[in-house]
């Protein structure tokens, strides 16, 4: 069974979102130093129940909500799998270096999800 393991706020102000979120929640966050403009949010202590997430700058060719990342093994064939049961892969698979595989996907009823496969050892 794959579970979600991050989410994902697109923001059209991510400063100001940032803002907003940490005074609302006392999120925390931590700008990434990957390829591309993204905030890690810490939402609680590593102990307590509950996912961590990231922060972007909206893109147009996503819907402006949070996008929910399901942790899987093989990308391949849950990409396979996504098609096979009516889904449509929304943003091809591609690598985030250091982290994994990351595609976008777009259910039967057009909501936006990703899928991860992590490098082994490096989760």
């Amino acid at each position: 069974m794959s579970r979600v393991i991050h989410f994902e706020l697109p923001a059209q102000n991510p400063e100001r979102a940032i803002a907003f979120y940490s005074q609302a929640f006392g999120w925390k966050f931590h700008k990434w130093d990957g390829p591309m403009d993204y905030w890690l949010v810490q939402t609680g202590e590593k102990e307590a129940e509950g996912i961590n997430g990231g922060l972007m700058a909206h893109d147009p060719q996503f819907p402006m909500a949070p996008i929910n990342v399901i942790d899987i093994e093989d990308i391949d064939g849950a990409i396979e799998k996504i098609k096979a049961a009516g889904g449509t892969i929304t943003m091809e698979k591609h690598q985030i270096p250091g982290v994994g595989w990351l595609a976008y996907f777009s259910d039967t009823e057009g909501i936006i999800s990703g899928i991860m496969q992590p490098i082994k050892g490096e989760e």
